[in-house]
């Protein structure tokens, strides 16, 4: 029995009748509760469950900030609620790796009741570095949730400045 006498279909041979100005009903019902959504949700970017759970599947990925002068880079992170000890620093070829893990446990003891919060956070972001830089001058500093490492540029990056002139067409 060959699969094709398996499969059922219809013996007329009439379409079905399909309003083209107006569309499928189910795209429009899709549409209007997407409409619906996006109206709902506007200014509440961040709280959707779905980010939540990427995030900590993920961990955090700090903002970064990279910028350069002629003698160093500088890159910029926002890691609030973290401590010095917990951030670890590394530099392996021109990549810039910044990795923490945070655990925080508070507990609240009132007359009738004990309450304790738990909070757990990694973060870790590789940053690629615009040119070359030296390590052993490299410095780090935290204050205030912002973390500052400057990297001297090496001498071979220093000296390596390309001027490309512009003509008129």
């Amino acid at each position: 029995m060959a699969l094709r006498n398996l499969i059922p279909r219809r013996h007329t041979a009439r379409p079905l009748a399909v309003r083209r100005e107006e569309g499928s009903p189910f795209a429009l019902l899709r549409d209007e509760m997407d409409h619906l959504f996006d109206d709902f949700l506007r200014g509440f970017e961040g709280w959707w469950p779905m980010e939540r759970f990427a995030t900590a599947t993920q961990g955090y990925l700090p903002q970064v900030d990279v910028s350069e002068d002629d003698t160093q880079v500088v890159v910029t992170a926002e890691l609030p609620g973290m401590k010095e000890d917990e951030i670890d620093i590394s530099i392996a070829g021109d990549l810039l790796t910044l990795k923490g893990e945070k655990q925080e446990e508070r507990e609240t003891k009132e007359r009738d009741y004990v309450r304790t919060e738990r909070s757990f956070g990694s973060i870790r972001r590789t940053v690629q570095l615009p040119c070359e830089v030296e390590e052993e001058g490299a410095t780090a500093t935290y204050k205030r949730g912002i973390l500052t490492v400057t990297l001297p540029k090496s001498e071979r990056a220093r000296k390596e400045r390309h001027h490309i002139e512009v003509k008129a067409a």
